[in-house]
């Protein structure tokens, strides 16, 4: 960039400089000192975002006869074509029905205008990334609204809009999102999609958002306040999502179903009511996208949808106590009353702990497979559509093969550690519960989840014959520990662990891209914006790094102890007595006049006190 000069010949400030950066069919520019405008971590999330979008797209106008042209699916739908005579000539006979009909089908591409398509909002923009994305690479999109409260934010949107040449469908706004959601409360103004990706929680948007969008419309929320959410704050969870999380080792698909149970009690208050379409723990933050509804009659349903979780304090079996109950046959009139409960004795009856109560979260499936089928298809019949293909098609085949109707789950090693014992395999385990008759299933939000309807005295039946095999020393026990109480029951079911083929998911054999390693350090949220670019942050980096320790006063050494020492005035010098002279480690300055200390305020003298018992600062031999 060239420097200009002013009209007395002295130079302005450089210009701050630009970065540039490619994503997708998009190209922002950000200030290279404020790296908080880009997050690379998030590329996963966008193109997922990008993925479910289209497939609702495709859903919404398919509705209206409108078909939607994706780039890069043409040759790949041809050769899906190729593979069936049959149905190659069932589409080459129905499009010359149509065009004899005169009746051609309407198609919506990338970057134009759909005039029936998808209104978009995304409320925090940021750099407008996202919203570019939007209109580069989903079709069938009437508009999309980038908002951010901040004017150099909104500056930036305006300048990379016009860097990708998507002024048509791109409109920035400055204003706050919840006021802005708000205003378009109105049926005709609502959004057919929001998308809210805010740094930490989203909770205060949640009202707005749940009025905002329209019947049936898309509602896309990010949480990267996990910490919150997995339980280390139980208080600060309930004032955000009016639930209650728990520390265990199912900790985010539970984040996941608090934040579902928190919009569907939002949507509750105005008649509404969300369906999940697809719930993603990824990284460091969770991610859902749920469809809202209008119906007084099935928002009474709700309440047998949310559910308490007692967990054990000592060998984490968990409990689920529905708030609600629905009876009835389906299709016909159902009958809502009060559940009866608790499900659980006071004390455990594996170990004899107490339980936590946690919740209340979402009980119902957190997926739709349908939907989830239909992205998972899209993304794998073009790949090259994102950069972070191969891990979208691990975490959605891992989410195809979830057990939908089984909240939670177990680990391997919480199970083994429990009663201090090797961990068998996977496999291993997987084989004993399907030996038994009972389902199991992987969880994508941990690599070695046991998702399964076996109740938790068959886990334990399962882990108490794996103990035969490979015993433990009971001598080592505590007789009250739980590994004790647990081992100290014979097992009613024997366990059989004889591998068996289909106890290996589809996804394991075909090695997917399930559960990314973090490609590099420090991976995780970047620090909420600042003004002052780069130089604050490395300020605030600076600060962190003093007050990361413990001691933020550095040890005193010798002489810095003795310097302080001698600006507080020697007791025994002031009541004449002290015979240290020189050598004492107060002051002996006389005070300014008019100035009276305190007697009782200024310390003893340690040298001179150690001389005497009397405590009268007298050698020895005058006492």
């Amino acid at each position: 960039m060239e420097n200009a000069t002013g009209p007395c010949g002295e130079e302005r400030p450089r210009e701050v400089q630009e970065t540039t950066v490619t994503e997708g069919a998009a190209k922002i520019a950000f200030p290279s000192a404020n790296e908080v405008f880009y997050n690379p971590v998030q590329e996963f999330n966008r193109d997922l975002t990008c993925a479910v979008i289209t497939e609702f797209a495709r859903i919404q106008l398919g509705a209206k006869g409108i078909q939607i042209k994706v780039p890069g699916e043409k040759d790949t739908q041809k050769v899906i074509v190729d593979l069936s005579d049959q149905e190659e000539e069932k589409v080459e006979l129905k499009e010359s029905e149509n065009l004899a009909s005169g009746d051609q089908h309407r198609t919506a591409a990338v970057g134009e205008i759909c005039e029936e398509g998808l209104h978009v909002l995304e409320g925090l923009a940021a750099s407008g990334l996202r919203s570019i994305r939007f209109a580069l690479e989903v079709p069938g999109l009437r508009s999309v609204v980038a908002n951010d409260a901040s004017a150099p934010a909104v500056d930036l949107i305006r300048q990379n809009v016009q860097l990708n040449g998507v002024a048509h469908l791109v409109q920035p706004s400055q204003a706050d999102a919840r006021m802005l959601m708000y205003q378009h409360q109105k049926v005709s103004e609502r959004f057919d999609v929001i998308d809210l990706d805010p740094y930490g929680s989203p909770a205060r948007f949640l009202d707005a958002a749940v009025q905002a969008v329209s019947e049936g419309g898309l509602l896309c929320v990010t949480c990267t306040d996990m910490a919150v959410l997995a339980g280390k704050s139980r208080e600060t969870c309930y004032s955000k999502y009016g639930a209650i999380a728990l520390k265990s080792r199912a900790c985010h698909e539970m984040a996941l179903r608090i934040v579902l149970h928190s919009l569907d009690l939002h949507a509750n208050c105005y008649q509404r009511f969300v369906v999940p379409l697809l719930s993603v723990s990824a990284d460091f933050y969770v991610r859902v996208f749920v469809r809202v509804f209008t119906s007084p009659a099935k928002v009474k349903a709700s309440a047998s949808k949310q559910a308490l979780v007692f967990q054990c304090v000592g060998c984490g079996a968990f409990h689920l106590q529905r708030l609600g109950k629905a009876s009835g046959v389906p299709g016909d009139r159902v009958k809502f009353s009060a559940a009866c409960g608790p499900p659980v004795t006071p004390e455990c009856e594996h170990c004899g702990q107490q339980h936590q109560l946690g919740g209340p979260m979402w009980a119902e499936p957190i997926h739709d497979l349908d939907f989830v089928g239909r992205v998972l298809e899209a993304v794998s019949t073009n790949p090259g559509r994102f950069y972070t293909s191969e891990r979208i098609r691990g975490v959605l085949s891992v989410i195809t093969e979830e057990l939908p109707d089984v909240p939670l789950y177990y680990t391997l090693d919480q199970l083994s550690s429990t009663i201090h014992c090797n961990t068998p395999s996977l496999l291993q385990f997987r084989s004993a519960l399907l030996h038994a008759d009972f389902r199991v299933s992987l969880s994508h939000t941990c690599k070695n989840a046991v998702k399964t309807d076996a109740p938790a005295s068959a886990l334990w039946d399962i882990m108490r014959c794996w103990e035969k095999e490979h015993p433990v020393k009971r001598e080592r026990l505590s007789e009250t520990s739980p590994a004790f109480r647990i081992l100290s029951v014979e097992p009613r079911l024997q366990a059989n662990f004889t591998i068996r083929e289909d106890a290996n998911p589809s996804s394991r054999q075909r090695r997917l891209k399930r559960f990314q390693a973090n490609p590099e350090a420090n991976w995780g949220p970047r620090r909420r914006a600042r003004p002052g670019g780069k130089a604050a942050n490395e300020a605030m980096e600076e600060r962190h790094m003093v007050l990361r320790n413990k001691r933020k006063v550095p040890p005193e050494n010798a002489a810095q102890r003795a310097a302080r020492l001698k600006t507080f005035p020697c007791k025994r010098f002031k009541e004449g007595t002290c015979q240290r002279g020189d050598q004492c480690c107060y002051s002996h300055s006389p005070l300014a006049p008019g100035v009276s200390a305190d007697a009782d305020a200024v310390p003893d003298c340690p040298e001179t006190s150690n001389q005497s018992p009397l405590g009268l600062g007298l050698p020895l031999s005058q006492a």
